[in-house]
């Protein structure tokens, strides 16, 4: 049976700068790049889904704005929320080796 690097101990995850030295560097990072995730995509998707409906709705026939700028900013800032609350769910267990 191997042991993959997450789950070996963390003295096997940890690797010497140099024979001299006792300081040890990290081989993995907790999680992957914002922007090369599925997520941030559909996040960008969204907030322009959004801009582009909020902009395209307009008055007609004497009726007022039924999506206003006000209102299309409020569902960009809880779409931001949140992303950024899958973002931290995602970095809290989650390894990503280095690239060396």
């Amino acid at each position: 049976m191997t042991t993959s690097s997450i789950d070996a101990p963390a003295s096997s995850r940890l690797a010497s700068t140099g024979p001299d030295r006792d300081a040890e560097r990290r081989l993995t990072t907790e999680t992957k790049a914002a922007f090369k995730t599925s997520e941030f995509i559909a996040y960008l998707a969204a907030v322009a889904g959004v801009l582009l409906a909020s902009y395209l709705v307009g008055t007609t026939d004497n009726h007022e704005d039924y999506f206003r700028a006000d209102q299309a900013w409020f569902y960009v800032t809880l779409l931001t929320i949140g992303y950024m609350i899958s973002r931290g769910l995602a970095k809290s267990g989650s390894r990503e080796r280095y690239d060396a």
